[in-house]
């Protein structure tokens, strides 16, 4: 569904496909939670992680808090002790239980939360019926902030899986080993170009105002980082090195004792496996590697005398280089860049508490661009700015390197 103009009414169409697009994203999330027990769903094993039960019913608590309670004058709230519980960052719309904390909620139970869905579900339906293109919008904003927490629960519930010692599998599926392809770098010609979010199609705030920026000419690399080449950067003694890792993310390695990415298990005897969402597998060679901070990115780049592209140059290369040049854009994770969070010229937050969405979050955070496996059908772009700390490493997060016209990278 396209954005609709603000201050318009909403044609039958329109309407047809707005319930259609509710009901698909909404049902998404319960099936996400299908193959998990109760017991899975209340586990908050880390403070950046939120328990799947939390997942749901923060999402729901979204169209409630923003949409039902202010626009519905009968709405009868499902329980107000909710807008405390669930609330996430909306200083604007009151306390909220902390972040750290959410694991402590034994109650309300997971069956109270499906309850909260479809009563929410309900009437969001009845107002979708009424509404107009200003409502409409938000809606439509409350979905795509679903679709973040649908990967957001996966990535969740892959770290909290991971933390029982007997490896148990969230969804068994089949493993397809990746082919050995040799890591390419495409010619990215430089410019003045165009970056951001411009048209009717919908999109974050932060994917805007588009404007203009010059960049320099630049290699790309064809594919992400694979396994076997971040190997050959841990058998280098990679983890150990200071001159290759910035100040702060020589700490982190330091602090949380990293020696391999996250997931990964030296099982001896040059034997590595890799924990996933299918469970603990052999680890392909191939592979790409998932689940590294921007500081081992970083580093990584570093020790093969290359570096990360900028998000700009990322962005410039993938909306126009020949399709098929450049692979696993989108497919398998997102990817580091260079660039730190931050507005682009002329952003502005929008107004009330939806204004905190992502403005709020510019200082401390560094961009990755692309999309990956687990990213909701629909919700990739090539304007999407994600965003994480830099020591970060539990998100879908890879590697693809740069290098400057003329230099020779590491093999």
């Amino acid at each position: 569904m396209t954005a609709l103009a603000t201050g318009s009414s909403l044609d039958a169409a329109d309407r047809v496909a707005l319930h259609h697009h509710y009901g698909r994203v909404r049902d998404l999330t319960d099936d996400l939670a299908t193959p998990l027990s109760d017991e899975d769903q209340v586990v908050q094993s880390i403070p950046d992680v939120s328990p799947t039960k939390w997942h749901r019913a923060h999402t729901t608590w979204f169209f409630e808090t923003f949409l039902l309670t202010p626009l519905v004058e009968r709405y009868a709230p499902f329980d107000p002790a909710y807008a405390y519980l669930f609330n996430s960052y909306y200083e604007a719309v009151g306390p909220r239980h902390p972040r750290p904390q959410r694991g402590l909620l034994s109650r309300p139970s997971v069956a109270e939360i499906a309850r909260y869905r479809t009563h929410v579900d309900d009437a969001m339906h009845d107002l979708i019926d009424e509404c107009d293109a200003d409502a409409a919008a938000l809606v439509e904003l409350g979905l795509h902030h679903e679709q973040q927490h649908q990967e957001l629960l996966l990535m969740d519930i892959k770290h909290v899986l991971h933390c029982n010692p007997t490896d148990p599998v969230y969804a068994a599926e089949p493993y397809t080993p990746n082919p050995a392809t040799p890591l390419r770098f495409t010619a990215v010609p430089g410019g003045n170009t165009e970056i951001g979010h411009d048209g009717p199609a919908f999109s974050f705030d932060n994917e805007g105002p588009r404007h203009l920026v010059h960049l320099e000419s630049m290699e790309l690399g064809d594919r992400l980082v694979c396994a076997r080449e971040w190997l050959e950067f841990v058998a280098d003694d990679g983890y150990h090195r200071p001159e290759l890792w910035l100040s702060d993310g020589w700490h982190a390695v330091q602090e949380n004792g990293w020696e391999a990415p996250l997931y990964w298990r030296d099982d001896g005897a040059d034997v590595w496996s890799v924990f996933t969402l299918g469970g603990r597998r052999a680890l392909d060679p191939n592979e790409p590697v998932v689940h590294v901070s921007h500081y081992e990115a970083d580093a990584y780049a570093r020790w093969r005398d290359a570096r990360l592209p900028t998000e700009f140059e990322w962005e410039h290369a993938a909306r126009y280089s020949p399709p098929g040049m450049l692979r696993e854009l989108d497919t398998v994770a997102w990817q580091w860049t260079s660039s730190a969070y931050l507005p682009y010229p002329r952003f502005r937050t929008a107004d009330g508490a939806v204004g905190e969405y992502n403005g709020k979050f510019m200082s401390g955070q560094m961009t990755l661009r692309g999309g990956a496996h687990e990213t909701p059908p629909g919700h990739k772009r090539v304007t999407y700015r994600n965003f994480f700390p830099p020591a970060s490493r539990w998100m879908f997060g890879g590697v693809r390197i740069a290098r400057d016209i003329g230099q020779e990278t590491t093999s």
